[in-house]
C-alpha cells in the first residue's frame, strides 16, 4: 500500500490514459439528471466528482450510497455504476432497478458480477485494473466518472489537464508531503481526530475520515463549515485533550467560509491543545484535492504503523458480509 500512496501520481496519469480510450456506445446523450452509485471508496469517488462539477455540470448530479434509487429516475437519467470489485451488492442492486426503469447505465469496474452484467446488457462499461485494496485507487474510479460525464457533454475537457497538472503537482511536492504526514501523524496519534472543512471539500475530508476507519483502525468525525456554526460548535463546551482537530483550508474558499474557519479555530483551541491548520496547495479545485488525498493517505498508512495493525486488513467487513449472505 505504501508504494502505491508514493506513487499516486502515477494512478492519475494512467487513469487518464484509459479514460482517453473510452468508446462511447449510446443510445442517445441527451438526460436530465444524473446518478452515481457507489459505496466506500467508489461511493465517496462520487461525492468528491459532484463537488468538482457542482459549478460546471449542466445536469444535477445525486450520489447514491445504498440499495434504492429515486422515484423521478426514467429513461431521461444517466446512472453511472461504480464498484471496484464488481461485486458491491448495494450497486448490483441499483443497476437492477435502474434498468428495470430503462436509464442509460454506464459500469466501472475491475471486473466482477457488475461487469458481467453491463456485457450481457450490452451496455457501456470501463474496465479498471485490479488491486488488492479497491481504497488505494480512488484516482482511477474519479478520473472515470469524469470521463463519463464529459462523453455524455454534461462537463467539459478542462478536468483533464487539471488531473495531470495534480499528478505533476504530487511529484514536485512528494517529499514535502511525506514529512509533513509525519508531523500531522504525530499529532492524530492517540487521539480522535474531528476533521473540518469548507463546503465544497467535504468529499475529501469523508475520504480521510474512512482511510483513518480502515488503514489506521481508528473513529474519526467530519463535518463542514458554515454548517457545523449552526448546531456542532455550540458541543465545544468541555475540555478535552484527547480530541485532535484538524482546519482543511483551501485557496478556493469562499471568503466569509475562511473568516468563519479563523474565529472557530479560535474558539475550538480553548477545548483542546491538539488544533491544526492544513492549506492545500494547487490552483482548482481538482488540483487542491487530490493533493490533500495523498497527503492524508500517508497519514493513515503511518498511523496504522504506530498503531501495530495492518492496514490492508478489514476483516470485520468480511465477516459482515458473510453473515449477509446467510441471508
Amino acid at each position: 500500500m505504501k508504494d502505491l500512496i508514493i506513487n499516486f501520481s502515477h494512478q492519475l496519469r494512467d487513469a487518464v490514459k484509459i479514460g482517453e480510450n473510452f468508446t462511447l456506445h449510446s443510445k442517445k446523450r441527451s438526460y436530465k439528471n444524473v446518478i452515481i452509485s457507489g459505496l466506500g471508496g467508489s461511493g465517496i469517488g462520487g461525492t468528491i466528482v459532484s463537488e468538482f462539477v457542482s459549478d460546471t455540470s449542466i445536469l444535477p448530479i445525486n450520489v447514491i450510497k445504498g440499495y434504492d434509487i429515486p422515484k423521478y429516475i426514467n429513461e431521461d437519467t444517466l446512472v453511472i455504476c461504480s464498484s471496484f470489485s464488481g461485486n458491491t451488492e448495494e450497486t448490483i442492486e441499483v443497476f437492477k432497478k435502474s434498468l428495470h426503469k430503462n436509464c442509460e447505465i454506464v459500469c466501472i469496474s475491475s471486473g466482477g458480477f457488475l461487469i458481467e452484467l453491463a456485457k450481457q446488457k450490452n451496455l457501456n462499461y470501463i474496465l479498471l485494473p485490479k488491486a488488492k485494496s479497491p481504497r488505494t485507487m480512488i484516482g482511477y474510479s474519479i478520473t472515470q466518472i469524469l470521463f463519463i460525464l464529459y462523453n455524455y457533454k454534461i462537463i467539459n475537457y478542462d478536468f483533464v489537464n487539471e488531473i495531470l497538472n495534480s499528478a505533476d503537482l504530487i511529484d514536485e511536492y512528494q517529499n514535502e508531503i511525506q514529512n509533513e504526514s509525519k508531523k500531522i501523524t504525530d499529532i492524530l496519534f492517540g487521539k480522535i481526530p474531528i476533521l473540518y472543512s469548507c463546503e465544497g471539500f467535504s468529499g475529501m475530508i469523508t475520504r480521510f475520515k474512512q482511510q483513518l476507519n480502515e488503514n489506521s483502525k481508528m473513529l474519526g468525525f467530519t463535518n463542514t463549515i458554515p454548517e457545523m456554526n449552526h448546531n456542532e460548535l455550540v458541543g465545544w463546551r468541555n475540555k478535552n485533550n484527547n480530541l485532535a482537530v484538524i482546519f482543511f483550508k483551501n485557496e478556493k474558499d469562499y471568503y466569509r467560509n475562511i473568516k468563519r474557519l479563523e474565529i472557530n479555530k479560535k474558539i475550538i483551541s480553548k477545548y483542546t491543545s491538539s488544533v491544526i491548520e492544513i492549506e492545500s496547495k494547487g490552483n482548482s479545485i481538482i488540483e487542491n484535492t487530490f493533493y490533500l488525498i495523498n497527503l492524508c493517505d500517508h497519514v493513515s498508512y503511518n498511523l496504522s504503523k504506530k498503531n501495530n495493525v495492518i492496514a490492508e486488513e478489514i476483516d470485520v467487513i468480511d465477516y459482515l458480509k458473510s453473515e449477509l449472505k446467510k441471508v
